[in-house]
């Protein structure tokens, strides 16, 4: 049975509140401290912005915690859950919604079963592109949602592929129908992408849902950017609504340059018997070679 006594970061009551984490119990049956609970996120609505990020390596999740980071989502392969998991250990106190594939639940049956096998690993929360139907089912099961709205890439054939949604009347009156339906269906959040930010301002008054937002400006609870692109991962081009406040590919195309170099001098010192030099190896004690060389002959002999 486990402990009451500590979190799975083995960190004591008395020190939990002190660090302003409270101690919970995951809904797959581990003791734990966070920083946020479903409750404690959605008091925080209409107070003041939380901010979120979705790491794609325990480095990155490591440093996100470290640095202060609200909540966090993680990509979750339930044929592949290491990953996930990774991630988990390495942020053990920040609240997390494990984003699990669209198409990896086919009935209302297989998304509670997906959401319960995420939540034994460690997830707060299941982030989802679902239908109402299925989110229903989920929270009916105990499972904190957060659905997805505006453009949602998996789907965007039925709102012209990859643009902006909501610059029209019924598109944005679309989007706030969608973003009530989940509500009615008993999410807690709703991940709100590439619409205008006026427009989220008005929805998120209305709407008991926390709103993250990814694109669609300031007028959400959540202001949502990829780790990848906080920290310049990759090289340009880069998303509109993005910012880099790091330039790691910088960083990682010089790493590369270095490494050829490496590989080039050694290459060079092999072939120049520059390498390897004295101090590289290992001499026969006096002797050895004389007596060694004598017996290989005798035996030869």
């Amino acid at each position: 049975m486990a402990s009451h006594a500590t979190g799975d970061g083995g960190i004591p009551p008395r020190d939990a509140a002190q660090r302003g984490l409270t101690r919970i119990m995951t809904l797959g049956g581990a003791y734990g401290t966070r920083n946020y609970t479903v409750k404690g996120l959605r008091d925080q609505k209409g107070k003041r912005t939380l901010t979120e990020t979705l790491p794609f390596s325990p480095e990155e999740a490591a440093a996100a915690e470290e640095a202060g980071i609200d909540t966090m989502k993680v990509r979750f392969d339930p044929s592949q859950p290491e990953p996930a998991a990774a991630i988990r250990r390495a942020a053990p106190n920040t609240f997390m919604a494990f984003s699990v594939p669209l198409v990896a639940a086919a009935s209302e049956t297989e998304a509670v079963r997906l959401g319960y096998d995420a939540m034994k690993l460690g997830a707060d929360a299941i982030m989802c592109q679902w239908s109402p139907m299925f989110v229903r089912a989920a929270a009916d099961a105990g499972i904190p949602i957060q659905g997805h709205a505006g453009l949602v890439p998996r789907k965007s054939t039925w709102t012209g592929g990859l643009r902006a949604v909501g610059k029209t009347i019924d598109e944005a009156l679309w989007v706030y129908r969608e973003i009530k339906a989940l509500e009615e269906a008993g999410a807690y959040a709703v991940e709100v992408e590439v619409i205008p930010e006026e427009l989220l301002v008005e929805i998120s008054k209305r709407t008991t849902l926390m709103t993250s937002s990814i694109g669609a400006g300031s007028g959400g609870d959540i202001q949502f950017l990829f780790a990848e692109d906080i920290l310049g991962n990759n090289p340009p081009p880069y998303p509109r609504h993005s910012k880099q406040y790091r330039n790691l590919y910088k960083m990682k195309e010089e790493m590369q340059r270095e490494r050829i170099a490496g590989f080039r001098e050694f290459v060079d010192d092999v072939r120049n018997n520059a390498f390897p030099a004295p101090e590289h190896v290992i001499k026969a004690p006096a002797n050895l070679m004389d007596e060694f060389l004598e017996k290989v002959e005798k035996e030869g002999s």
